[in-house]
């Protein structure tokens, strides 16, 4: 004997499994949905990017549609009343009815974009998502900085700069040509040398330098958009010659010595007093016994003043 089916579902049989699904998802029917093809978009410097927003689900044939730009702690529209704003005016369009193109992007446009719809039909009137944009800006020449001469021993730093790509960029120090480990101690072949590289800074430190660090030293910057390097430089690790120090330390106390011994023997001589006295008889001649010379108004002529001591 055939089962019978019962009533209600022999209904539900002869309906299209579509009006089937929106009957079991009853929550979502007059709702508008929203999807993206790519939430988190990058883009390179002065290239081109779509930031996609697809309506998958709206009653409304011409829902509102409104994007807004979300960087620092604001919020500023960059397209609304059907027109692009803001600093996307001349370089933006809608594509597909909500989607967002942006040309010639530039670093201050890497943000979060929310796409916002509002559709008056359905039940649920409104949706957003969110769009990260992240734009990439290869680096520029670094700014390097290393040490001419270092004797033996010594520490000694090098440094490497670049304040333009973005992603921050990552550096690496190369000698004669070949890349530097971050930590000498890594690699057996940099055994005798005695450095740390810190390659989110750039800086490369020696701790103590030995003569096979010299060399030609150059660094590269580095990000997913691209790398930049500076120019060579020449660092020399030279010896330290004690022997010489200790004699040029000698022959600067012996010219001293000399110096000290030749003052004190003019001084015995006398040198230096009588020079003081010949100066001090010129300037007070002396004056003979009884007689004090007068001096006249007129320049030159003198008179005795006799004086007799009894």
């Amino acid at each position: 004997m055939a089962l019978r089916r019962p009533p209600r579902l022999r209904l539900y049989a002869r309906l299209p499994d579509f009006f089937l699904l929106l009957l079991f998802r009853g929550c979502l029917i007059g709702a508008v949905n929203l999807k993206s093809s790519n939430r988190t978009p990058v883009v390179q410097e002065f290239g081109s990017v779509e930031l996609s927003c697809i309506i998958t689900d709206s009653q409304t044939s011409d829902p509102r549609i409104e994007w807004k730009k979300i960087q620092n702690g604001e919020t500023t529209y960059v397209f609304f009343d059907n027109k692009i704003q803001g600093v996307l005016v001349g370089r933006a369009e809608i594509l597909g009815k909500t989607s967002l193109k942006i040309w010639n992007v530039t670093r201050t446009d890497s943000a979060l974009y929310r796409c916002e719809v509002v559709a008056r039909n359905d039940r649920k009137e409104i949706d957003e998502i969110m769009i990260e944009l992240t734009v990439q800006v290869k680096p520029v020449t670094p700014v390097c900085r290393v040490p001419k001469a270092v004797p033996v021993g010594k520490m000694a730093t090098l440094h490497c700069q670049e304040s333009e790509g973005h992603p921050r960029p990552h550096y690496s120090w190369y000698r004669n040509d070949v890349p530097l480990p971050t930590d000498s101690r890594a690699n057996p072949r940099f055994r005798n040398s005695s450095f740390h590289l810190n390659s989110e800074t750039g800086t490369l430190v020696f701790s103590a330098v030995h003569k096979d660090d010299s060399g030609r030293y150059y660094c590269i910057a580095s990000n997913d958009a691209g790398s930049a390097r500076c120019e060579e430089q020449e660092m020399e690790v030279y010896d330290l010659n004690i022997g010489g120090i200790i004699g040029g330390v000698l022959v600067v106390l012996a010219v001293l010595a000399l110096i000290t011994l030749g003052i004190c023997c003019a001084y015995r001589r006398g040198y230096f007093i009588n020079s003081k006295q010949d100066g001090e008889s010129y300037k007070n001649p002396g004056k003979a016994d009884g007689v004090n010379y007068i001096r006249t108004d007129e320049e030159g002529d003198f008179r005795h003043k006799s004086s007799f001591l009894i």
